[in-house]
């Protein structure tokens, strides 16, 4: 199964990180298309969004200035088919791609995806300090895959605290 295009372009308000693209958004094309992943509903609940988008509709987060990566392009089941090459190798495409797009804010969507980035380990949710970048927020956000065990509601408030550093007004990216 072929990789999904990210979705970059220079001055992005937030780059979403996620582990790796499933199985669905493989076969669609599009980040967070698995139907049980909660990832646009969180945004809108918490408020990064001005309506509940669809997979299918993740490029015009473009317009908002959100992008989309992953730190292993390959499509998989679970995050727990990625080799420690894979991880190895997506760090420093990742890396580079954080040097080159220049982000305000990095937003890595499961506390795992910035452990493998950075080498660091148990890190809080939020923002972390000394970033990899300079410049560049680190915030970790938990997944919002289906999987994932935690309430909603936590997790909403979570993906909250992003909004202190992007402020509150949507649509202007």
């Amino acid at each position: 199964m072929e990789p999904i295009s990210d979705h970059l372009q220079e001055d992005l308000r937030i780059l979403f990180v996620g582990y790796n693209p499933s199985v669905r958004s493989g076969e669609t094309g599009h980040h967070y298309a698995n139907p049980n992943n909660r990832f646009y509903r969180i945004l809108f609940q918490a408020g990064l969004t001005p309506r509940l988008y669809k997979p299918q509709e993740d490029g015009d987060l473009l317009k908002l200035g959100y992008g989309f990566t992953n730190i292993v392009a390959r499509p998989s089941l679970t995050a727990a088919e990625i080799t420690s090459e894979e991880y190895r190798e997506g760090r420093l495409i990742l890396k580079e791609k954080i040097k080159a797009y220049r982000p305000s804010i990095v937003c890595f969507v499961g506390k795992g995806v910035y452990e493998q980035y950075s080498g660091r380990r148990g890190k809080s949710w939020g923002t972390q300090q000394d970033p990899m970048v300079e410049g560049v927020i680190d915030y970790v956000c938990p997944s919002s895959s289906g999987l994932v065990r935690m309430k909603l509601e936590e997790m909403v408030a979570i993906y909250s605290g992003i909004k202190k550093y992007i402020g509150t007004e949507l649509g202007n990216g």
